[in-house]
């Protein structure tokens, strides 16, 4: 772990320059983070709600999804605003603010979001998997979900634009699919307007409510926006940053109102299809199977399944995304994306292959509409500090979010944990009732759930009982610090990494420029062999010999120029045999030709890894 402070999503970080760009090309330049934002607002988990909504109370839960989009709307803005002007993800904000227990705590419960959100895209992908080629099973789907962990490395790879397109254009798959569903299914219009009158039938409805508003107004979703909108480089004045602000604003609104489309379009397609006829469905695949036969057409259930696919995978390439926001900015921890990605998977395929292996496919519509029920009950730990950074003027100055938008904004979210409070109640009462885990519930599942509520008590009214702990100037960028002046100092030693190929002429003359005659010279090169990961110093082969005179061939140049020179062998990883290498020199100097692709995706370039854990200036070239 490090403890110095890294920006959000650092290798694309400010990639987009848009402060060359006039008019509509600028707001083209803004377009694309909303909408990887806009894909976790129509994954399999709102599949599930919708269509168990809809075919069980018709579209008497319409008005659900308006209220909910018309949060995620106001939400999604407020992430716009925190990421643009202080430059923090939502992690890193509450880092910096709250106490270790408590961000260990929301970490925890972040974490958990993304697990469910997974499981949901495991889940849907693996019925989407199946449904298109009948000979896969569901189970067998959910072994092959590991295989997309790698679409994100390659996307991330070539740029957050070219990961924006890709995302653009699985989120159009599933606009079309949907809009030509709903010219086959022709809904009753005056039905879906009457739709939009709030009520519930029964407790029941108010559960798939939950998981509805679960579904599309998502927790890591808030920490995810925060950081993209900081993949844009513009001029960090007051007008350029109110102009990136009402262009990441009109990015959002078109994004999520695309998505209110799509779930509604589900919605309505299961109440026409399936409530008008008396049919109750809450399975996708049993929702599949009966669009042909009830809407008299074989395209229907073949764009469900495309769709339904389109959806998991973009959702899960996001999901990874907010996972690395979430651990970096609240532990200051970098792991590899692959690994993050398996890590994350691996949580979510455990439980839905043990749930599929012993209950039964039958059982993976309960799993998903419980997934997003998870989701909804823990918005209120990422939104409530969201609210206080943001209505913050000491962090926000003359960007803190207008009076309406708080009133809006605390509405929104007490709105939220009154309904997850007496779901929470009601399921409690059930399971108190007719489980035969009694005293397991009420020593272990109602204590946490009435420290998570004190927590979140805590959370919402210690701003006005304490300051933040760190705590910024009203000016924009602070006030700027003296600049402290030492008298310069020559390098003495200096450290230079070798490979043996035509970059290493250029790293050595530029540690000679910095060095001159009077610095001593420390040639290191690293064997990474098989044998030297083994066996380390004890290594004794035909590479380390052709090394080692390598580095002597070296040496007795620079000591025929007249340089003080030596050279060190290393055995092992670079990233971190290195590091103990340059113990006792001033500088390091490497060149950045570091690994091949391959082991670039494997185990990270070199310089990353190294610059963490040193603690002399580092010079690449």
């Amino acid at each position: 772990m490090s403890n110095q402070i890294h920006k959000s999503l650092d290798e694309v970080n400010a990639s987009v320059n848009t402060s060359n760009r006039f008019g509509f090309k600028k707001l083209l330049a803004f377009i694309g983070p909303a909408y990887m934002i806009s894909v976790g607002y129509m994954d399999p988990g709102n599949w599930a709600t919708d269509i168990e909504g809809g075919s069980k109370y018709g579209y008497s839960l319409i008005w659900i999804l308006v209220m909910s989009n018309l949060i995620a709307l106001l939400l999604q803005s407020h992430c716009v605003r925190l990421g643009v002007v202080s430059g923090r993800d939502l992690a890193q904000a509450s880092k910096d603010h709250y106490s270790k227990f408590i961000n260990y705590f929301l970490y925890a419960l972040a974490e958990i979001a993304i697990a469910a959100c997974d499981l949901a895209e495991v889940v849907g992908m693996a019925i989407g998997i199946h449904l298109l080629f009948p000979s896969i099973s569901i189970l067998g789907g959910v072994c092959i979900t590991v295989l997309d962990s790698f679409i994100l490395l390659f996307l991330l790879n070539s740029g957050i634009k070219k990961l924006e397109a890709f995302i653009i254009s699985l989120v159009a798959i599933i606009g079309v699919s949907f809009f030509i569903q709903l010219l086959i299914a022709k809904p009753d219009m005056v039905e879906i307007s009457k739709g939009l009158i709030p009520g519930f039938a029964n407790e029941n409805a108010l559960y798939i409510a939950i998981g509805i508003i679960g579904a599309t107004v998502m927790p890591h979703n808030l920490y995810l926006h925060s950081s993209l909108v900081q993949t844009r480089q513009f001029d960090r004045t007051p007008v350029e940053i109110k102009k990136a602000i009402r262009f990441n604003v009109i990015d959002s609104a078109v994004a999520l109102n695309l998505a209110l489309f799509v779930n509604a379009a589900i919605l309505i397609i299961a109440a026409t299809t399936f409530y008008n006829t008396g049919v109750e469905v809450s399975e996708i695949q049993d929702a599949h199977k009966m669009m042909a036969p009830m809407l008299g057409s074989t395209l229907a259930p073949l764009l469900f399944a495309i769709a339904l696919i389109a959806a998991g995978q973009s959702s899960t390439i996001t999901g990874t995304l907010a996972g690395q926001v979430i651990m970096e900015g609240y532990l200051n921890l970098r792991l590899q994306p692959w690994i993050r990605r398996l890590l994350t998977r691996l949580i979510a395929i455990v439980p839905a292959f043990l749930t599929i292996y012993f209950l039964g496919e039958e059982k993976t519509g309960d799993l998903l509409v419980l997934s997003q029920v998870i989701l909804s009950l823990q918005l209120g730990f990422a939104i409530i500090p969201l609210i206080h950074f943001v209505s913050n003027k000491t962090q926000m100055g003359k960007f803190a979010i207008p009076l309406w938008q708080k009133i809006a904004s605390w509405i929104s979210v007490s709105v939220i944990v009154f309904l997850n409070c007496q779901m929470l109640f009601n399921k409690v009462n059930e399971w108190l009732r007719d489980s035969d885990y009694v005293l397991l519930i009420s020593f272990l599942v109602v204590p946490f759930m009435l420290m998570c509520l004190a927590i979140l008590l805590f959370i919402t009214f210690e701003p006005l009982f304490s300051k933040s702990k760190k705590t910024s100037s009203p000016q924009f960028h602070g006030h700027v610090p003296k600049i402290l002046f030492e008298s310069p100092k020559a390098y003495s030693s200096i450290a230079i990494t070798v490979d043996f190929s035509s970059s290493d002429s250029k790293a050595i003359n530029k540690a000679l420029q910095l060095g001159g005659f009077q610095a001593h010279y420390v040639l290191i090169h690293v064997l990474e062999t098989a044998n030297a990961v083994m066996y380390g110093a004890e290594t004794n082969d035909y590479e380390r010999n052709e090394d080692s005179e390598n580095l002597l061939a070296y040496k007795n140049q620079l000591i025929e120029r007249g340089y003080h020179c030596e050279f060190k062998l290393g055995f092992g990883r670079p990233k971190s045999v290195i590091p103990d290498l340059v113990k006792g020199v001033d500088l390091l100097v490497m060149g950045t030709h570091g690994h091949t692709v391959i082991k670039d995706l494997l185990f990270g370039t070199t310089v990353e890894s190294v610059r963490h854990k040193i603690d002399i200036p580092l010079v690449l070239v």
